[in-house]
């Protein structure tokens, strides 16, 4: 497994957005770490290697988040981990790349309006049709995941009502949120064909669903849950979406149908987690009928219960799940922070303290 973990710069004083990502990957290539750019200038992702445990993801992305934190001192900033900017105005200028303009003419209000940051987990699965049943197979349980790894319920100082912000700007883009259900590899990528050859989309990179197979790496992607508030909360959410892919596998080596979600019923059941997070109900895709969200990642757990034993981490994921719930995610830490504290600034900088929690 791999992640790649999308993060804001910020004034350490104002906690505003900073547009000076490309010093700050300047800075870090000097520190060894290879950042990438993305649309929006305030903003820096890190990608992590291939990773085959739990223990060794944690370390890398301890290593990361240090580096890339160190690299942004020496040029101003502060790192944050937060699903949108707690802080910061309308729109924000793209970074200076040839896509990223293609981006703004295209799209207009939609690339400058962006500045969100997510938190991308990669699974190494066999081909592209074992990816594309994967996301099959996979899609019912991306609201539960959505709920767990909400982090953007403040946005621009004020609480935006939702736990998961994020999750709703994202889904203006034309191919985003929940994915469809796909027969096959050929019918994925002529739908891919169409979107692009109809001018809805640059390229493949722009298809943005919750879970796809990558374009570029022979994994699954999955995409649903805002960047983590801290190191272990990440390594939390990509061990439950290796457990998810290594079930589907399974599934699919016995030759077991994935369930039919209609796909309107994923969109209703994607919008009420990322509006209610782990606090509310949420919507069981396959029976239709609300469930506490509690209860849904009991089912989760349920689910997945084999591949955590065969990986050794049910009993550490079962506990930080428990803690999740009983002690609030990101999104939940946002909001009783500014109710507690009425200032958005002290925010960002307890923000950029919990990035390197750890």
């Amino acid at each position: 497994m791999g992640v790649e973990e999308e993060f804001l710069l910020v004034d350490p004083e104002t906690g505003q957005p900073l547009m000076r990502n490309a010093a700050v990957a300047a800075t870090a290539a000097e520190l060894g770490v290879d950042l990438q750019l993305e649309l929006s200038q305030c903003q820096v992702e890190t990608n992590s290697p291939v990773c085959t445990d739990g223990r060794g993801l944690r370390s890398h992305l301890l290593e990361a988040r240090s580096l890339v934190a160190a690299a942004a001192v020496r040029n101003g900033c502060r790192l944050v981990a937060a699903g949108t900017p707690i802080i910061g105005p309308p729109r924000m200028p793209i970074s200076d790349r040839d896509r990223y303009r293609r981006m703004a003419q295209r799209f207009g209000v939609l690339a400058v309006e962006q500045g969100i940051c997510g938190c991308h987990i990669h699974i190494d699965v066999a081909d592209r049709e074992t990816a594309i049943q994967v996301c099959n197979q996979v899609r019912p349980w991306l609201p539960s995941l959505l709920a767990l790894g909400a982090n953007s319920s403040v946005h621009r100082g004020i609480d935006s009502g939702f736990a998961g912000w994020r999750s709703i700007l994202w889904s203006r883009w034309p191919a985003a949120g929940p994915p469809p259900f796909f027969a096959s590899k050929q019918d994925y990528e002529s739908t891919v064909s169409m979107m692009i050859d109809s001018g809805l989309l640059l390229d493949e990179q722009m298809i943005y669903w919750d879970i796809r197979p990558s374009s570029h790496l022979p994994t699954v992607e999955v995409r649903v849950a805002d960047v983590q508030p801290t190191v272990d909360e990440a390594v939390l959410v990509a061990t439950l979406v290796r457990a998810l892919v290594m079930t589907a596998v399974r599934a699919i080596d016995r030759g077991d149908r994935p369930p039919d979600i209609r796909l309107e019923m994923l969109q209703a059941a994607t919008w009420l987690a990322a509006r209610d997070g782990l606090r509310g109900n949420g919507i069981d895709p396959c029976t239709a009928r609300p469930v506490p969200a509690p209860r849904q990642l009991e089912m989760l757990l349920g689910h997945v219960r084999d591949s955590l034993d065969e990986l050794g981490e049910y009993r550490r994921v079962h506990a930080m799940v428990n803690q999740q719930v009983e002690h609030g995610n990101g999104a939940i830490w946002q909001r009783g922070t500014l109710e507690g504290r009425r200032n958005a600034v002290e925010l960002v900088q307890l923000a950029a303290r919990r990035t390197l929690q750890g």
